[in-house]
């Protein structure tokens, strides 16, 4: 059995999952708000989830972005080095 680590609201953590898992539980939760049949000390629960799991998903693009690097080539086409992708 796996131990579930809560944050200081008592949510469950998700600084632990992958890209693919939060954006999974972030559309489940959207869904449910859509419908609207969800009563609305739920509702708000599961609002702030979403939150935290978009949040999330920010931190993990924006790190991917920083990972990104394109190669940078001489006159004579040959590869010189790497920089980053956006010219920072």
């Amino acid at each position: 059995m796996t131990e579930t680590t809560r944050d200081l609201d008592g949510q469950v953590d998700v600084s632990g999952y992958s890209f693919e898992k939060a954006v999974a539980e972030l559309e489940s939760i959207v869904a449910r708000l859509e419908r609207g049949d969800v009563a609305l000390d739920e509702s708000i629960a599961i609002y702030e989830r979403g939150e935290a799991l978009k949040k999330h998903c920010e931190n993990l693009l924006t790190a991917a972005e920083n990972r990104i690097e394109k190669i940078r080539l001489d006159r004579a086409g040959k590869v010189q080095g790497v920089e980053p992708l956006d010219g920072e």
